[in-house]
């Protein structure tokens, strides 16, 4: 199970973090990563990690988000700064074969996700 926290409202310009809590050692192999959903719009993989370290980030994020991993490998959080109204999306921390490419890392082929949390970026 992975469970995702940490949205809210905040100014352009201000800074979240989020956190997602997996339940499960063996996630702690797996390649982590988060999602960004909008109502009308495909989902858009924002950064993904894998247990060694190795980052992906989607253009738009580049330069003001960082996602990390606790040593223990199975916490894992995305530091948003500099936050735009673009930005506004429901995220929620995912294991996907998109994020195992991205990252040269393993999934399970489940898919698990977690609920999601809302950000909500006003100009």
């Amino acid at each position: 199970e992975l469970v995702d926290s940490g949205g809210g409202l905040v100014q352009a310009g201000g800074s979240l973090r989020l956190s997602c809590a997996a339940s499960g050692t063996f996630f702690s192999l797996i390649a982590l990563g988060w999602y960004r959903e909008v109502p009308g719009k495909e989902r858009e993989l924002v950064a993904g990690i894998s247990p060694r370290g190795t980052t992906y980030y989607h253009d738009s994020v580049k330069g003001r988000f960082t996602i990390s991993r606790e040593r223990d490998a199975i916490t894992m959080y995305l530091q948003m700064n500099s936050l735009k109204p673009e930005d506004t999306a429901t995220y929620y921390c995912a294991e996907t074969s998109e994020i195992a490419t991205r990252t040269s890392g393993y999934n399970t082929g489940m898919d698990y996700r977690g609920r999601g949390t809302l950000v909500t970026v006003s100009s």
